[in-house]
């Protein structure tokens, strides 16, 4: 029997899911819950195998619920289940530990399919996501060094914690500095490399083969 809690902010949507959910054979729907904040406390408790998130919570964020779960242990994986269809927010999702990327408009036939696969063992993902996560994997055409040299200090390491999966939060705590401030950091960093989003400006600075950080 695979325990599947929920966490959706939508009650509509919330309520979908659990309709769907009670109607599939070895299927427990252990909880469902309305925020992350209750998440953080009812999760360890139920103890699922797996978990469906959305993304855009109020309050804390999904990825961040994640996070703070995973360092409690929770020994559940993840699903994330989404309207947001752009790259910066499935590998912020990715990074924070996420196996799988549903999007909502697929509805209830995406998520019987995504919980499917996962019983067999795969990393659910709609297809529209699970090409560009393959296309992230092709070469990218190299990088100037003087693409990355022209940086400043402080946004050669914003972009190098980047590459290490790191959130904005993390990066301005690690150096001591505002979220804020990182994120102009980040629009920076985009302007003087060309590109749209963390994931290509990561790929930027793996092309140039400069991956050593900065002591800072």
């Amino acid at each position: 029997m695979l325990k599947i809690s929920v966490v959706e902010d939508n009650e509509d949507i919330r309520n979908s899911l659990i309709k769907t959910l009670t109607r599939l054979n070895n299927i427990e729907l252990v909880n469902a819950y309305s925020d992350g904040e209750s998440a953080l406390k009812g999760l360890p408790v139920d103890n699922p195998d797996l978990v469906l998130m959305d993304i855009g919570l109020p309050g804390i964020t999904g990825p961040q619920c994640m996070v703070q779960l995973h360092d409690q242990a929770l020994k559940a994986d993840f699903i994330m289940f989404t309207v947001w269809d752009s790259n910066e927010h499935l590998f912020e999702a990715l990074c924070a530990g996420a196996i799988g990327y549903i999007l909502k408009k697929e509805g209830s036939s995406g998520v019987i399919r995504a919980i499917q696969d996962y019983q067999l063992g795969g990393g659910p993902m709609s297809r529209s996501v699970a090409r560009r996560v393959m296309k992230s994997f092709r070469p990218a055409p190299k990088t100037s060094h003087d693409q990355i040299d022209g940086l400043t200090k402080q946004q050669s390491c914003v972009l190098r914690l980047l590459a290490e999966g790191m959130q904005n939060k993390e990066v301005a705590d690690r150096l001591k500095i505002t979220t804020q401030t990182v994120k102009q950091h980040n629009v920076a960093i985009y302007r003087k490399l060309g590109v749209n989003n963390r994931t290509e400006a990561v790929a930027k600075l793996f092309s140039s083969g400069k991956r050593t950080p900065n002591k800072f």
